[in-house]
Order: C-alpha cells, then sequence, then structure tokens
C-alpha cells in the first residue's frame, strides 16, 4: 500500500489474550487438566453439565489469576461472583459458559512493552476467570463434525487489553511480554501452537484527525504471536483498501487464513451481543481475604521488568544484555545462579549469551536442562580472571570437555588439557628472546616506529609456548624487550 494513503489513518488494536492455566484440574470439576490425552477421556458428569451435578471452584485458579493481576498492576477484587454466559456451541456441552461479567478478579492495569517509541503501558480493561470450551475436529473430506470435550471446563484467564495499540508490532510486543509474565509466574506455559495461549484481535481505523474509532473487525483463530502481527497487518490494509473505496466497513468477526495470508468473513458481529448474563445459582460469592492476597504476593518471583533493573542498575550490565538475559525465564534462573558464585556480571552475561546460549540452539534445550552446573561455569571465569587460561582457551577447549564430563571442576578439565597458562617470567622470556633472533628484521622495523609488529611477535610467542604463556605478562615481558633491543 502507498505509504502516504497508509499515513492519513490511525490504526487501533485492542487484544483479547487467552491463557489456559497450568493446574492439576479444572476450573469447576475433578477432571484432569492434560494436553494431548484421548479425546473425551478427561470427562466428568459435571464438565457436562449433567442434572443434579455442582461445580466446585478451584482454589488455585483464582490464585493464579490474582498473580497475572499484581504482575500487571491491576487492582484485586475482593469480592466475586460468576456468572452464566449463555449462548450455544457444540462444544460447549452446558449451553453456556461460566464467567465472570460484572466482578472480573482484576481491574485496570497496565502491561509495558518495547515500542518503536521506547517503553510503552498498554492499559488493560479486566482480567477474569473462566472455563474453556471444548474441541470441534473438522476433517477433510468428511461431512461430519468430531467433538473432543476434553478441553471442557480447562481453566482460562482472559487478558482484555483498552484500544491502546497502535500497530502490529505493539500487538506482537504485548503477547510477548503476556507471554513472558506467564511462564515466569508458571500459570501457563504460553504455547499458542498448543491452543494453551490463544489471541482475538479488535482492528479498526480511522483517519488521523477523527474524533470516534472506525467500526471494529474482530479477527479470530490465530495460532501463533507472528500469525497474529500478518493478520493484523493485512486487516488494516483492507480496512483502508475499503474506505478509500467509499466502502463502509462491516463490523464482523473474520478468521486468518495462514497459507494466503489474508483474513475472511464468518459472521456478522452485533453492536452488543446478548448473552443474558446471570450470576451462576450453583456457585457461591468468593471474597479474597487480605491474609489470602498477602500469601500470594509473597509467593511472587522476581519478574522480567524487575530483573532487567537489576541487571542494569547492580550488575552495570547494557539494556540490551539485561533483554536477553530475561526473554527465557530458564535462562534468567541460570544467570541468576551464577551471579551467586561470581562477582563478573559482564563475564557471566557473555557466557550465558554466547556458548552457553549456542549449546541450548544446537541441542534444541531450555537452560534448566543445560548439563553443566552455575557454579562450574563461574569456576570458567574465576580461571580465567586469574590468568590461568584465557577465553579462547576456555571457550574451545575446557568447556567443550566439560561438556563430556559435567561432573569434574573446570580446573581439573583445564589441568588435564595441559592448557593453564604460564605466568612464570623465566619460562617465557627464553620464547621471546628465541623470537626476537629468529626476526631481527622486525625488530628493527618495531624500533622504528612501527608498533603494531608487536602483534606478530605475540602470535609467534603464544605458538612456540603452545597458548600457554599468559599473554598479559608475555605482552609485557615482550615490549620491554623490544624496547631495550
Amino acid at each position: 500500500m502507498d505509504k502516504t494513503i497508509r499515513d492519513k489513518y490511525t490504526v487501533v488494536i485492542g487484544l483479547e489474550v487467552h491463557a489456559q492455566l497450568l493446574t492439576n484440574s479444572k476450573i469447576y470439576a475433578g477432571d484432569s487438566n492434560s494436553f494431548g490425552s484421548d479425546p473425551n477421556t478427561n470427562l466428568s458428569v459435571i464438565t457436562l453439565g449433567h442434572p443434579g451435578t455442582l461445580p466446585k471452584l478451584n482454589k488455585k485458579v483464582v490464585e493464579y489469576a490474582i498473580k497475572m493481576g499484581l504482575a500487571c498492576h491491576s487492582a484485586i477484587s475482593r469480592f466475586n461472583i460468576f456468572d452464566r454466559k449463555n449462548y450455544f456451541y457444540p462444544d460447549l456441552p452446558k449451553g453456556y459458559q461460566l464467567t465472570q461479567d460484572r466482578t472480573p478478579i482484576c481491574k485496570g492495569g497496565y502491561i509495558t512493552i518495547n515500542s518503536k517509541g521506547g517503553l510503552k503501558d498498554i492499559k488493560l480493561n479486566r482480567i477474569h476467570i473462566e472455563e474453556d470450551a471444548g474441541k470441534s475436529i473438522h476433517l477433510e473430506g468428511e461431512t461430519d463434525t468430531l467433538v473432543d470435550f476434553n478441553r471442557a471446563g480447562v481453566p482460562l484467564i482472559e487478558i482484555v487489553t483498552e484500544p491502546d495499540l497502535r500497530s502490529s508490532e505493539d500487538a506482537h510486543a504485548i503477547l510477548t511480554e503476556v507471554r513472558k509474565l506467564v511462564r515466569y509466574l508458571d500459570i501457563c506455559d504460553g504455547n499458542m501452537e498448543e491452543g494453551s495461549m490463544r489471541c482475538d484481535a479488535n482492528v479498526s481505523v480511522m483517519l488521523k484527525d477523527a474524533s470516534e474509532y472506525g467500526k471494529k473487525v474482530e479477527i479470530k483463530n490465530m495460532n501463533s504471536m507472528h500469525n497474529v502481527k500478518h493478520a493484523i497487518d493485512h486487516e488494516v490494509e483492507r480496512q483502508i483498501g475499503l474506505l478509500e473505496k467509499g466502502i463502509a466497513i462491516v463490523s464482523e468477526t473474520r478468521t486468518y487464513d495462514v497459507d494466503s495470508n489474508k483474513t475472511y468473513g464468518m459472521r456478522t458481529k452485533e453492536e452488543l451481543n446478548d448473552y443474558r448474563y446471570f450470576p451462576d445459582p450453583d456457585l457461591s460469592p468468593m471474597e479474597v481475604s487480605e491474609q489470602w492476597l498477602n500469601e500470594i504476593k509473597s509467593s511472587m518471583p522476581a519478574l522480567p521488568r524487575e530483573l532487567q533493573h537489576k541487571y542494569t542498575t547492580e550488575f552495570n550490565l547494557s539494556a540490551y544484555d539485561a533483554q536477553v538475559l530475561t526473554d527465557a525465564k530458564e535462562v534468567a534462573l541460570y544467570f541468576e545462579e551464577i551471579g551467586k558464585h561470581t562477582s563478573h556480571y559482564k563475564a557471566a552475561a557473555n557466557w550465558v549469551m554466547g556458548p552457553i546460549k549456542s549449546y541450548l540452539n544446537d541441542f534444541n534445550l531450555s537452560a534448566d536442562e543445560f548439563p553443566l552446573k552455575p557454579q562450574v561455569v563461574a569456576e570458567i571465569i574465576s580461571l580465567i580472571d586469574e590468568g590461568k587460561i584465557n577465553f579462547g582457551i576456555a571457550s574451545h577447549k575446557v568447556f567443550p570437555e566439560l561438556l563430556k564430563n559435567p561432573g569434574k571442576s573446570a580446573l581439573e578439565v583445564a589441568q588435564q588439557l595441559n592448557v593453564i597458562q604460564d605466568s612464570n617470567l623465566d619460562s617465557i622470556l627464553p620464547i621471546i628472546e628465541e623470537v626476537m633472533k629468529e626476526f631481527p628484521l622486525k625488530v628493527e622495523e618495531f624500533k622504528k616506529g612501527k608498533k603494531n609488529i608487536i602483534t606478530m611477535f605475540m602470535g609467534e610467542v603464544m605458538k612456540r609456548s603452545k597458548g600457554k604463556a599468559d599473554p598479559k605478562v608475555a605482552t609485557q615481558l615482550l615490549t620491554k624487550k623490544l624496547q631495550e633491543a
């Protein structure tokens, strides 16, 4: 699309993010809450809504929802009721969904993202608790629809943003932050591909001088953060294209097709959905006591933004390093453990972001599966700091050998490999003298002012010492001998 046309419009986006909670059982029944079970095996009469059955609220669901609210700076509702949201879906066995309408567990709040203009707070409308529906399966070539009720009753939190997002990049950024938060809190695995985190996007466009938002279109069925970005980009272009032709936008629900990278209409969206919410008569109101709330607050882990601030202020790391180290919870925890055994935080960061991350990527592992204990990495850093080995030897010889023998210490492996650097002047001096004697013309060049030729001399010294000469000591001694020549 022509940039001039695109720049006439402001994009307005709001997200509704559903996150399945990692409880052992479902929200209102004791059925197993596990992914990948055989169809229709994680079921009970409560989940199926049989007459005479009564739901019972899973306390852990409420705790997880409150944790997310605290992480998002939300106000926690002390008095909660649960509502029936009445609508028919073939994979919703009760014919209604138990959710929260008037008393969401978390009100307001915000999530900070990295946008083009720097840090930006995206306001939240609410976070509420509800149950998931089952799953309809449409097999290619089959006229019948199969229904798996395993997912029915799985606990969800729905995170609803205000329409504060102004680009698909912002939408991608906030999804990244939500996924980080739920993983740091251990309340959801954040795997969009498996459906444990899902996103609906409400998208509209308006002329930049307009005072009212345009007609809102909801996009569903997006199973990755990249797909959310692509779907929004396409929908923005589609809406601008229609408005430029004088065609009104229809408020509707659309689906995104990955193969064609286009959105397609599913159904017209009414201005107000009549779900006939009313308090569920089978669930008692729930109160969050001050004591319980304080217990949850005290159990909160350090979160990414908090750790980033710590790494930049206390550890003097760059903002980039701090962000990379906190992208994944397991990496941050591993780095934290190294920091308990060394104060060389920049060196620790370099090891985590360099050799360690390369190994994890090569073998598709997470940091909690890395074979070396953090204190062993701290030992390597200590050996380098003490001048016993250099980084090259450490990363190319000691580190690979430790990975094969994770039970050994770094010093033990360095000794076995015979790579401990020699800082003894008496053993380094004869090598330097030998090199200077062999290259008299190069010595003369140094004396005439070609100081960078010292690199050549050092290369020869390191080669003849088989890499064992302490570079710092050797450089100082070599410089002195050349100056005296």
